[in-house]
């Protein structure tokens, strides 16, 4: 089943339709469902499509021939072309009359195995882009690579392409679209251990509760996901014992530089090329006080949520989860599962307020949401904001997110209201979301104040 990516695949087909020489660059994380959108895009087109292997360039050269003598003769047969030059020439002649798409696929593979291939590639384009009618698509999972040797200034190809898109993992509203069965509450949680990352979402079967999935997928050693993360990192990264011991002292609650350095036992300046190296990837995210620049008041916290619920509950369970004790397992994570799924709904509830703001019908017309966090000047003590956004030096949002069973009563507004005395705007609106609703008075001061807006969960779920 093909969900969501709309405007990926609507950014092809504009490209498609307009008859003319075209280049795209796609990349993205592993399991983040690019050849899906590519698959789709492709069905009812006249296409190649080769997917390079971590092979040597013969092996590579002959495959590409394959496909493109199949294409052509609608034949199989083991014809191979002399050179990468000449089979891509091809293909560019191919095209000379009619569309043709030519995607390669995971293309760091073919390129690190034929050296010369990206300056070949920037011949034929320079040679061919006012006559061809080729629509050429380069693909990749090696971000680093497909950034620094594709889309770099310096890289052979600079200047060539005339379309490039980071391929992220789905939002919230259509990581839902896969679980039609589950209830609203069930959809979030889901959400929160598998992410957005389709290959995750796959893992999840809406037609057995969330803690049966927890159990099949994380707390047993012969799931699919048990092991990805750390065999992820070792197919991105050298050294993946150093990077997985910083996702996991940030994932139990390290978040500054000096505790994951203590933590980790290693030196500042090592921690913050690994954690670069880990942003990059997706699976970390660098986050300062909404509004501020200071590095010293900069966190780190894990960007994957599928990374986030993995490090934070398997390795400490991992002795008894490889004995078989699934359900001893699930006994320890279930009481701390509410407490988790409170960073994830204040994720769910600023990707809700970014579609209020797309569909116009957002309070604030900001520019850019956040978290803050830092000292009441009056009391000394630290103060927290889930989400304060700006639209003018005038006017911000603030905004409140309680994961409760419990409804959001009266003192939560006023907290609220109390903290944003600690900015100095004159027009403010606030936003409270819940899981469980609201006390009548809470509903009744909301009333009265006029600038705020209650957001019940259920009505955040399409």
């Amino acid at each position: 089943m093909f969900v969501g990516r709309d405007k990926e695949i609507n950014v092809l087909n504009n490209l498609y339709k307009s008859e003319k020489f075209e280049f795209a660059v796609i990349y993205g994380r592993r399991r983040v469902g690019k050849t899906e959108i590519l698959n789709e895009f492709i069905k009812d087109k006249p296409a190649i499509y080769f997917v390079g292997v971590e092979t040597n360039e013969k092996q590579n050269l002959e495959n590409f021939s394959k496909c493109i003598v199949e294409f052509a003769t609608q034949k199989t047969t083991n014809t191979s072309f002399a050179s990468f030059q000449d089979a891509l020439e091809f293909v560019f002649e191919l095209a000379s009359e009619k569309r043709l798409v030519l995607v390669i696929d995971e293309y760091p593979y073919v390129a690190k195995a034929s050296k010369s291939l990206a300056s070949t590639l920037q011949i034929l384009i320079d040679k061919y882009k006012d006559s061809s009618k080729l629509l050429l698509i380069l693909c990749g999972s090696s971000m680093s690579y497909m950034e620094d040797q594709v889309l770099a200034y310096k890289a052979p190809l600079y200047g060539r392409r005339t379309a490039q898109f980071k391929v992220k993992p789905f939002e919230f509203q259509d990581a839902c679209k896969c679980f039609g069965k589950f209830s609203d509450e069930d959809k979030a949680l889901a959400y929160g251990i598998a992410g957005g990352t389709p290959q995750y979402l796959l893992q999840i079967n809406d037609d057995l509760s969330i803690e049966e999935n927890i159990k099949n997928i994380f707390l047993n050693p012969s799931s699919a996901i048990y092991e990805e993360p750390q065999n992820l990192l070792k197919q991105e990264v050298r050294e993946p014992a150093i990077y997985n011991a910083i996702i996991a002292a940030i994932a139990t609650g390290y978040t500054k530089m000096s505790e994951i350095s203590t933590k980790v036992g290693e030196d500042t300046g090592v921690c913050s090329m690994y954690i670069k190296n880990l942003v990059s990837l997706g699976i970390l995210k660098k986050e300062t006080p909404f509004g501020e620049d200071s590095s010293r008041k900069t966190i780190y916290s894990l960007e994957d949520n599928m990374f986030r619920f993995w490090y934070r509950f398997v390795p400490e369970n991992n002795s008894i989860i490889s004995r078989g004790a699934a359900e001893l397992a699930y006994s320890r994570i279930a009481p701390h599962l509410s407490d988790y799924m409170g960073g994830i709904f204040e994720e769910i509830c600023k990707q809700y307020l970014w579609s209020l703001l797309l569909d116009g019908k957002c309070a604030v017309d900001f520019t850019d949401i956040g978290r803050w966090w830092g000292t009441n000047p009056k009391t000394h003590q630290q103060v927290e904001i889930d989400i304060l956004g700006t639209a003018d030096k005038n006017t911000a949002l603030f905004g409140e997110c309680k994961w409760h069973n419990e409804k959001v009563d009266l003192g939560v507004l006023e907290s609220l209201t109390e903290k944003s005395e600690l900015f100095h705007y004159s027009q403010k609106h606030f936003y409270l979301f819940s899981k469980s609703g609201f006390t009548k008075g809470c509903v009744d001061k909301a009333k009265e104040m006029g600038n705020v807006t209650l957001v019940k969960y259920k009505d955040m779920v399409r």
